[in-house]
């Protein structure tokens, strides 16, 4: 009798400790968390790629691949109720690496453009890749949108979050230092907004300034032109540019040219007009001098956007000094995306905060150089409602 009752016993105990162990949580799952992960196809090398979905209950969804830490779809509801998705994007993970538009990805190290893929350092020139004429473009020929990240599900109460890590080393694409750099995508639980965290650090002098390229229609995803988007830029200068978009050093008042939108305007009221810099980029392609800084309180509102037919608004709050407005330019219709969608001219327009184009060779600019001992911070927010 005491024999089968040890053994009981020991049955129970293992049952206890199997019971425990399934238990455990995931330590690549957020506790509680509900975030959703599938396949998102195979890569040119034989690796695969994830999407991961984090939602709330007010009726937004944003979905994330872990190639190139891009942002693939966000729904959000608009006036009467009805949800769509607002970012241009694609099906898979091989459309995003054969692409070059840059949909939705996190771009670097360095977002925006250096001039003639050259800057110096601490008295040594870097040579970077051209692949923008004479310029070096969002990071070179691959950059932080071509690799693979690393992903991690931070969920909390407050609502889902994906951290994604990736290791740029010394040496890539020509610039310096072995830096790790960290992205956390969040979506809180009581609010539809999407918050982009950044941090990096290095191990040699460097520069750094990454930014999202998310294109966004808030009319929906391959639903005509961004041209009646009404839009408001916190910024009283803007950073003139020659003809191949890089700054000429100037910060030129944006009062009196097409420049602007201090006050509600549509982006397609003067986006034509005679003017040498809107011919430069063949419309809207440049950076705004943030006139509010972040406070105590976090990232300042720095631009509103509103599209009528939808009702749907869209607030970029941010701790960056500047942000670079695209009006899709140099979309041309070659681009079949999500549902089959084809992304022509001017089909959406790009938010991207960040640092000023062609900042290390700019000394008057706010600096982009990050030293070892030394951690990189940036916070932006997409914050979105209906009028």
């Amino acid at each position: 009798m005491r024999r089968t009752t040890k053994i009981a016993n020991v049955i129970g105990a293992a049952v206890l400790l199997l019971t425990a162990a399934a238990a455990k949580p995931d330590p690549n799952k957020g506790a509680d968390s509900k975030m959703q992960k599938q396949d998102f196809g195979k890569l040119s090398d034989g690796q695969s790629a994830d999407l991961y979905t984090l939602a709330n209950k007010h009726g937004m969804e944003v979905t994330i691949t872990n190639f190139g830490a891009a942002v693939v779809s966000l729904k959000v509801p608009d006036k009467a109720g009805k949800s769509a998705d607002v970012v241009l994007g694609l099906n898979n993970a091989g459309e995003y690496q054969a692409g070059k538009a840059y949909f939705g990805a996190i771009v670097g190290r360095y977002g925006n453009r250096i001039a003639h893929g050259q800057f110096s350092l601490d008295g040594k020139t870097y040579t970077l890749a051209k692949n923008n004429g004479e310029n070096s473009l969002h990071g070179g020929t691959v950059g932080f949108s071509g690799h693979l990240w690393s992903a991690k599900d931070v969920s909390s109460a407050a609502g889902q979050a994906l951290e994604l890590t990736y290791l740029s080393k010394d040496g890539e694409e020509g610039y310096p230092g072995n830096l790790t750099i960290h992205v956390t995508y969040s979506v809180p639980a009581n609010e539809n907004a999407l918050k982009i965290e950044y941090s990096a650090t290095t191990d040699k002098d460097t520069v750094l300034n990454p930014t999202n390229h998310s294109y966004f229609n808030l009319a929906g995803q391959g639903n005509g032109d961004n041209l009646k988007h009404e839009l408001v830029i916190h910024a009283s200068r803007f950073t003139p540019v020659d003809s191949t978009l890089i700054p000429t050093g100037e910060l030129k008042k944006v009062a009196g040219t097409p420049f602007d939108f201090t006050k509600q305007t549509a982006i397609g009221a003067r986006i034509d007009a005679n003017d040498e810099q809107l011919k430069f980029g063949k419309g809207y392609d440049h950076n705004w001098v943030l006139d509010k800084k972040a406070g105590p309180t976090g990232p300042a509102l720095v631009v509103e956007v509103y599209e009528p037919t939808s009702g749907r608004v869209m607030n970029v709050l941010t701790t960056e000094p500047g942000v670079q407005f695209y009006s899709g330019n140099f979309l041309d219709g070659t681009v079949k995306g999500k549902e089959g969608k084809v992304y022509g001219f001017r089909s959406a327009l790009c938010l991207e905060t960040q640092h000023f184009p062609d900042s290390p060779n700019h000394k008057e600019f706010p600096t982009t150089e990050l030293k070892p001992g030394q951690k990189f911070h940036s916070v932006t927010i997409y914050k979105f409602s209906t009028k």
